[in-house]
């Protein structure tokens, strides 16, 4: 698989011949998964130290839920939630962190604050002042595709052609914020598993990941107890599986073998720990 290396500030990032894993660090009331589960300074902070010491590549903490339908929450809330947690952590592990988020002014503070990495969901659409940011400071993107915002993406998505429109759509944004002054050397795609798609385009998506590949930029996958997983599941075996169940989280690493294998450099999780063991074995089959 093509391999890449990014170098920013400190970090340096050898991406192909490895996974790395992201860990999730949520510090809102309403996420999905973990909602509510490190929205307090000291539980946040404990959590993204061990996530680094169970092998997270990248630290990437968010402020804002983006699980479907969920409703957007204020600049200051969101820094509120975001900001003392990397100020805390970013001089104490060694590893970048990454803010999720799709607010300049909240990806300023927090790269002030000691954050590396812009992880945009909206892949510079929703303000595209976050890519003059990007560009200003040399800071890597991860720029996603979504169908909708997380209020609508899961209403009935429809696609004519789910790969080529995904492809075609990260090519434009990739574009854009060359345009704006991004080097393409600091851009990481991201196809957005289960924002704006079915169960099916989820497993094609995974399936034919080769076709983002190809666009020549590292590629991360995010398939982490991801609701297509407990749809499969539940459906399978008539018993219904959420997002703390055991078999979703044996879902969440068939997905990121599958990802990997398929040639996914970055696949971000919340079991950092299962999944470092697990993508050992990947990376010794995949460099046999």
């Amino acid at each position: 698989m093509e391999t890449f290396t990014l170098e920013f500030g400190r970090f340096r990032l050898d991406l192909g011949s490895q996974a790395c894993i992201m860990g999730i660090l949520n510090t809102t009331p309403d996420s999905f998964s973990d909602g509510g589960r490190f929205n307090t300074l000291d539980t946040a902070v404990a959590q993204g130290r061990e996530l680094v010491a169970a092998g997270a590549g990248i630290l990437d903490i968010g402020g804002e839920s983006s699980r479907p339908f969920a409703e957007p929450v204020s600049e200051q809330e969101e820094m509120d939630r975001t900001i003392p947690v990397i100020e805390a952590l970013a001089n104490e592990i060694e590893v970048p962190i990454s803010i999720d988020t799709v607010k300049p002014a909240v990806a300023r503070e927090a790269l002030n604050a000691g954050a590396a990495i812009i992880n945009d969901i909206s892949a510079f659409e929703k303000d595209p002042a976050m890519a003059d940011l990007a560009a200003e400071t040399a800071a890597p993107v991860i720029l996603m595709h979504m169908k909708g915002t997380p209020e609508t993406m899961q209403i009935n998505p429809s696609y004519d052609d789910l790969m080529g429109e995904i492809t075609d759509y990260l090519e434009e944004r990739v574009a854009f914020a060359a345009e704006r002054g991004v080097a393409k050397d600091k851009i990481i795609l991201d196809p957005g598993i289960g924002f704006g798609k079915t169960v099916d385009h989820n497993l094609v998506l995974i399936k034919e990941l080769h076709r983002l590949t190809a666009l020549g930029f590292p590629v991360l996958m995010g398939p982490s107890r991801k609701s297509f997983i407990q749809n499969i599941l539940t459906q399978t075996t008539k018993k219904e599986a959420g997002p703390g169940d055991p078999r979703t989280e044996y879902g969440t690493l068939a997905a990121v073998a599958a990802s990997l294998m398929n040639g996914a450099h970055i696949v971000r999780v919340h079991d950092v720990d299962t999944v470092a063991s697990f993508t050992r074995i990947i990376d010794a089959i995949r460099n046999a």
